[in-house]
């Protein structure tokens, strides 16, 4: 996604293209991705603090009025327009708007003015987290902490027989340590970091010595009673629109709510630009909900099933070994790298080529332009593949819809459509007079009408 708005360099640091993760976890059991032809999932461990700056500092640069402090109190909302409270340590006043976006977390007051339930679970848990200082001779070369009197702590989450631990570092001095407790909720208070060094020694059966971090934070030093797992039964009530925590919370192992949050951002956002610019076609807000909240599902579904995977027990043991015999079979690790990034829900899209309603494959053209780098201007792409028919057939869209005529030795497609989200809406192997209309009913269903009706 950031690849795609020409974001991926300045985010990462990396001159080159993203590269496919070589691994990752499920349920503090490896999957190894090296061999697999098509692996969808890509990785990029960040500060949550450096992130929040450069999504700052872009949205900044694209004139977007940023209000720190500022607090929605309540909204009301007709067939024409949504009028938000907002309150200040200055004053109170109204925002009138076309649409509301609630992106306000898993207690979202847009979700609970609306109505809208939030169905779900909470797992009992007790789960204890800090930004921390370790001693130095801790460390080891390959990120992780070699921990006296116990041995190797990896990077990542893992089980013990008394519950398990996330241990992470991206910044030398501030590492981040929790644990994980299958046990009933304590007493609500302030956690004091030598709450969190117990529960360490409970789990770990050692002695672990913790220092809050030096430098300005914020630091985090927090306890969880009970993880939810909740998510919205909608995420649209007429002008109001639900995204992000707001629709949907879960344990944040394996790192799926980023991706998650951003990917429904992707998919509201081009939709959103549609409408505000006049050319969306009838019932295209409503694809919203009906392509993410299946996706928000699959989240829910594989998250509490780590977060079983993770509870201490015999039984569990042996799914464990059960499970990570599957974890070595090609086909089983390729499914689940594609359970873990998103990519395995097929939209609904009305067209059924192979590349349909599924990201677009990474792809370069003969001349060495990436698709990523064709996106960049967050606009429908239409690729021409063949001779050319395609692309002027696409001309009576090429308002809002970026052409361009390439060449790829190894076509997937003769040509291929492909939304501002980077989902394929239509793609054929030959340009006949049946791919010219089917072209044309995709363009219309998606982008609205041809310029000049």
């Amino acid at each position: 996604m950031l690849d795609m708005r020409g974001l991926y360099q300045s985010f990462s640091g990396d001159d080159g293209p993203p590269q496919p993760a070589h691994g990752w976890m499920f349920a503090a059991m490896p999957l190894s991705f090296l061999g697999l032809n098509d692996n969808s999932l890509y990785t990029m461990l960040m500060p949550q603090p450096r992130l929040v700056r450069l999504l700052e500092q872009r949205a900044s640069a694209l004139g977007v009025d940023l209000r720190w402090g500022d607090e929605l109190t309540g909204f009301r909302c007709d067939s024409q327009s949504v009028v938000a409270e907002v309150s200040s340590p200055q004053r109170s006043y109204q925002i009138s708007s076309r649409y509301l976006i609630g992106a306000d977390g898993g207690r979202s007051l847009v979700r609970k003015t609306l109505g809208i339930e939030f169905p779900g679970c909470t797992s009992a848990t007790v789960g204890r987290l800090a930004h921390v200082q370790l001693p130095d001779e801790f460390r080891t070369a390959d990120r992780a902490v070699e921990i006296p009197e116990f041995g190797r702590l990896p990077f990542g989450h893992s089980r013990f027989d008394r519950g398990g631990v996330i241990f992470a570092e991206f910044e030398p001095g501030r590492s981040m340590l929790g644990t994980i407790e299958f046990v009933p909720p304590v007493e609500e208070r302030p956690m004091p970091l030598a709450e969190l060094r117990e529960s360490l020694q409970r789990v770990l059966g050692v002695d672990i010595p913790l220092k809050r971090p030096k430098g300005p934070g914020p630091h985090a030093l927090r306890r969880i009673n009970g993880q939810n797992t909740r998510h919205a039964e909608r995420y649209r009530h007429g002008r109001v629109l639900l995204l992000g925590g707001a629709a949907h919370v879960h344990s944040p192992m394996g790192g799926p709510g980023l991706n998650l949050g951003l990917q429904d951002t992707f998919n509201l956002g081009w939709k959103l630009a549609a409408e505000l610019n006049g050319w969306a076609p009838d019932g295209l807000l409503d694809t919203y909900e009906s392509e993410r909240h299946p996706v928000g599902a699959r989240v829910m579904m594989h998250s509490l099933a780590q977060t079983a995977l993770m509870a201490p027990g015999p039984e569990v043991g042996a799914l464990r070994e059960l499970f990570g015999e599957l974890l070595t079979i090609p086909e089983v690790t390729k499914q689940m790298g594609a359970l873990l990034a998103g990519s395995d829900f097929i939209y609904p899209v009305g067209d059924e080529h192979p590349l349909s309603g599924r990201l677009v494959p990474v792809l370069t053209t003969d001349d060495g332009r990436r698709i990523d780098e064709l996106m960049h201007g967050a606009r429908p792409l239409l690729i021409d593949l063949a001779d050319g028919d395609a692309a002027a057939a696409a001309q009576g869209w090429a308002d809002r819809v970026e052409i361009v005529h390439a060449s790829i030795a190894d076509r997937p497609a003769a040509a291929i459509l492909i939304r501002p989200d980077g989902y394929v809406a239509w793609a054929a192997n030959t340009f006949d007079t049946g791919a010219r209309g089917s072209l044309r009913d995709a363009l219309q269903r998606w982008f609205g009408s041809r310029l000049g009706g």
